[in-house]
């Protein structure tokens, strides 16, 4: 049987100093008997000897620091993020002053000094940990796809990402996001989404499919509500957007027509970017191809410009060099496209008053809310449909319906 760890070291012990005055041929027969006892092997067996059992290391001392940011910061941390619509921690770090603001001129949020100081203070990196159990319930997933468009392709030019790179406001990227639910077959409903490339102001109207007639007559109606005029327009190559509606309107109004190159998703990223921060978070992957989807969809756009233009900060990559198998991004400030809009010279102070004259009434928490309710409508809209399309036809639960889990967890911190 072999011995216990405390009775090899009292043999190590005992042997030890006889070892160190022994002969080589008394060592070797110590070396023989002490293996046998101890099952140690011969190597590791005369290092100990010879040089004695190693000493155990002091225990570490945990050093107890009491916490900075107790529950009422995370308390009052969460609502602010969950106003923000989850963002990560330098957007939300670079945004949290002016919403705190904006939350207490509202009454949506009432904290001590002590609070409010420990909330304008807290790095990019602590608010990541602190709301690192919140932010993995974030995550959804899906697929795209896009029909190419032939017609008068060879009259419209091809702009690169770097060609409209530090324009000014008024050029933008446009794109149509579909809401399939994976399924492709029949008529679905389709996000227009338009995103200025030098401010990144972002709106976004559904309409019935992707027939020419609905999408020209979004793109008036969102060029109609943009703060200032459009002056370039730049697409993918789907024949819902070249076509002679669209060139006729720009050759018109004098507006820079572009197209970007097939298969190539980097020449339009601003406006990729935008497809799945404002539309797929919002809305998520499921089916959408009723009237009364459609008409949620667009109440929903509604106040989900408000809230993404006048709250939600964006960084903007400024410069990208490659130092030997690495390649360095550097980002600007977070800002949020309102402020971009304001430090933009090229708008006129009469559009910049009448923004700023709107942003003190909105009120960034009761706008999130109302997103969050109508996302609730339009999930249980589509959850119905779905439990009756199931029960007429007895097919399988399609793979894209959404789950109202975020929803759920967006409901519970902002009441």
């Amino acid at each position: 049987m072999p011995l216990m760890m405390s009775e090899r070291r009292s043999v190590t012990k005992q042997l030890a100093g006889r070892y160190r005055r022994a002969s080589k041929k008394e060592r070797t027969a110590i070396l023989d008997q002490f293996c046998v006892v101890t099952g140690y092997n011969r190597s590791y067996a005369s290092r100990i000897l010879r040089d004695g059992p190693a000493e155990r290391p002091p225990p570490k001392r945990t050093r107890r620091r009491s916490r900075i940011y107790d529950t009422d910061v995370v308390f009052a941390l969460r609502k602010v993020w969950a106003t923000l619509d989850g963002i990560c921690g330098k957007r939300l770090a670079a945004a949290m002053s002016a919403t705190v603001e904006a939350m207490e001129r509202h009454g949506e949020l009432m904290v001590s000094a002590e609070v409010r100081a420990k909330l304008l203070t807290v790095s990019p990196a602590t608010i990541d940990r602190l709301l690192s159990a919140d932010r993995a319930r974030l995550e959804i997933r899906g697929r795209s796809g896009t029909k190419p468009g032939t017609l008068l392709k060879s009259q419209i030019p091809v702009r690169t990402f770097a060609q409209w790179d530090g324009v000014r406001p008024g050029f933008v990227e446009v794109d149509l996001v579909g809401h399939d639910g994976g399924n492709p077959s029949g008529e679905f409903c389709q996000t227009l989404d338009v995103t200025d490339v030098a401010t990144g102001w972002t709106e976004t109207r559904a309409v019935r499919n992707k027939a020419q007639l609905h999408v020209f007559a979004a793109l008036k109606a969102i060029a109609r509500s943009i703060p200032f005029d459009i002056v370039g327009i730049d697409s993918d190559n789907g024949s819902e957007f070249i076509n002679g509606h669209l060139v006729r309107y720009c050759t018109e109004r004098k507006i820079t027509f572009t197209r970007s190159r097939p298969y190539r998703k980097n020449d339009s990223c601003y406006v990729e970017q935008k497809n799945w921060t404002v539309v797929r978070r919002n809305v998520g992957y499921a089916r959408f191809d009723t009237s009364e989807e459609l008409a949620v969809l667009n109440e929903l756009y509604g106040v989900l410009r408000e809230h993404t233009n006048f709250f939600m900060p964006s960084a903007k990559l400024i410069s990208r060099t490659r130092e030997g198998s690495r390649v360095v991004k550097r980002y600007d400030t977070p800002l949020t496209p309102y402020a971009r809009v304001l430090a933009s010279p090229d708008v006129s102070d009469a559009i910049k008053a009448k923004l700023n004259a709107r942003y003190p009434k909105l009120n960034p928490t009761a706008l999130k809310r109302r997103i969050v309710a109508l996302q609730r409508k339009l999930y249980e809209l589509t959850a119905m449909k779905e439990s009756i399309r199931r029960r007429e036809v007895q097919a399988p639960d399609l793979e894209y319906i959404p789950d109202d889990s975020t929803i759920q967890d967006f409901e519970y911190i902002l009441t």
